[in-house]
């Protein structure tokens, strides 16, 4: 299981590094097998150069090598990406996580094309990261493949386009050397059944030792162990994107006394009465809060 990691904002609004630090020894405590720097969760598109690198340089420090970074460096402007891949320092970064062009809505062959120039123009290995629900274009099971079959360094994809049938279709039709992770935590336990071999997970950042387990079990073939693990955070995957995302796994990380409940805009808490579900949840689980 890979965590989707959060940046904690302190009251004030500016980024709280003692608090991530704190989260990523938490990650490293409790069977995180990596992080995810930088993604969405990470409410990437708020923060400024200089605190991204300061956020990665953090994490990379504090990691140490015990577990391997999967750093975030999407744009909708592929030159922007390669830039990035070209001028920056990937000391401590064991591959990148590139989303779909957002916005800007290419076709398949764009974001064929995408993809090509960026796996040309690094030695990283490139996790592909499909999310139709932000980017406003889905990559079809038939580009996916295409890229799969076409760059070695192409080596998985997150899939979180929430279509079973397309995942299913990658899954059967994929290169050995590639691999299918869950971008949807609802969604892992069903999708590892079909082949997948993982989730980027956002609940994973309140509940690392648990979602890791049942992740694991899944892997084993042990489902009933881990049916009874994905039952049990059934109700919590409802309410953790109800209110946006990372909304809802700060409120959880802010119950459980880790970070301030802080968001930046255009972003904001969750609604109280969302908290107050999640708290009693939280409460019935026996999760201190």
């Amino acid at each position: 299981m890979g965590v989707a990691l959060i940046t904690p904002f302190k009251e004030d609004g500016s980024v709280d590094y003692k608090a991530l630090v704190k989260l990523v020894e938490y990650q490293l405590q409790n069977g995180t097998d990596f992080l995810c720097v930088l993604g969405t969760t990470a409410e990437t598109p708020t923060l400024t150069s200089e605190e991204k690198k300061k956020i990665k340089e953090t994490v990379i420090e504090r990691v140490a090598g015990r577990i391997p970074i999967l750093l975030g460096v999407s744009s909708n402007c592929t030159q922007t990406v390669i830039d990035t891949l070209q001028n920056e320092d990937f000391t401590g970064v064991d591959a990148v996580l590139v989303a779909v062009p957002y916005y800007n809505k290419p076709s398949q062959e764009g974001i064929y094309q995408h993809y090509k120039a960026i796996a040309q123009s690094s030695q990283l290995p490139v996790v592909l990261y499909n999310v139709p629900g932000r980017t406003g274009v889905n990559m079809t099971a038939e580009t996916t493949l295409r890229l799969a079959r076409d760059f070695d360094n192409i080596v998985a994809i997150k899939e979180a386009s929430g279509n079973i049938t397309q995942m299913d279709d990658i899954i059967k039709n994929k290169p050995a050397n590639f691999d299918v992770i869950s971008g949807d935590d609802g969604i892992t336990f069903p999708l590892i059944t079909l082949g997948a071999v993982g989730v980027i997970s956002v609940i994973g950042n309140a509940f690392p030792r648990e979602f890791s387990r049942m992740t694991r079990l899944a892997l084993a073939g042990d489902y009933a162990s881990a049916l009874t693990i994905h039952h049990k955070f059934t109700e919590l995957f409802k309410l953790l994107f109800v209110d946006g995302n990372p909304a809802g796994v700060k409120a959880m990380l802010n119950m459980m006394g880790m970070i301030e409940n802080r968001l930046r805009l255009p972003l904001v808490p969750t609604r109280i009465t969302t908290f107050e579900e999640m708290k009693k949840i939280l409460d019935s689980l026996k999760i201190k809060c």
